[in-house]
C-alpha cells in the first residue's frame, strides 16, 4: 500500500510480517547489508528495530502484570473466603450468648 504524503511523494506501508523478515535478514547480514539488499533505508530498519524491542520489552511487562494480577486475585479470593468464616463464626457465637 501507498499513501500520498505532504510533499507528493508516496509512502510505503509494509506488512508487520515483512518487517519481522526484514529484522531477521538484518540480524543475520547487519542493517546496512539488509537495508541494501531490500531497497530500504537503514534508519528505516533502525526504526523498526527499536519498534519490536519496545513491543518485546511491554510484552514482558504485561506479562509480569497478568502474574501480579493473578496472584492478587487469588490472595482476595482466600481473604473473602476467610472473612465469611469469620462472620459465619461470629454469629454463631452471638446466638450462643443469647
Amino acid at each position: 500500500m501507498s499513501k500520498q504524503g505532504k510533499s507528493g511523494k508516496s509512502r510505503n506501508r509494509y506488512s508487520q510480517q515483512y518487517k519481522d523478515e526484514a529484522l531477521a535478514l538484518a540480524e543475520r547480514v547487519g542493517v546496512p547489508e539488509a537495508a541494501k539488499q531490500l531497497g530500504l533505508h537503514d534508519t528505516q530498519l533502525y526504526g523498526w528495530r527499536v519498534k519490536a524491542r519496545l513491543n518485546q520489552q511491554r510484552s514482558e511487562v504485561e506479562q509480569k502484570l497478568a502474574v501480579e494480577n493473578a496472584r492478587l486475585k487469588r490472595q482476595l479470593a482466600e481473604q473473602t473466603e476467610e472473612l465469611a468464616i469469620i462472620k459465619r463464626a461470629a454469629a454463631y457465637f452471638a446466638r450462643r450468648l443469647k
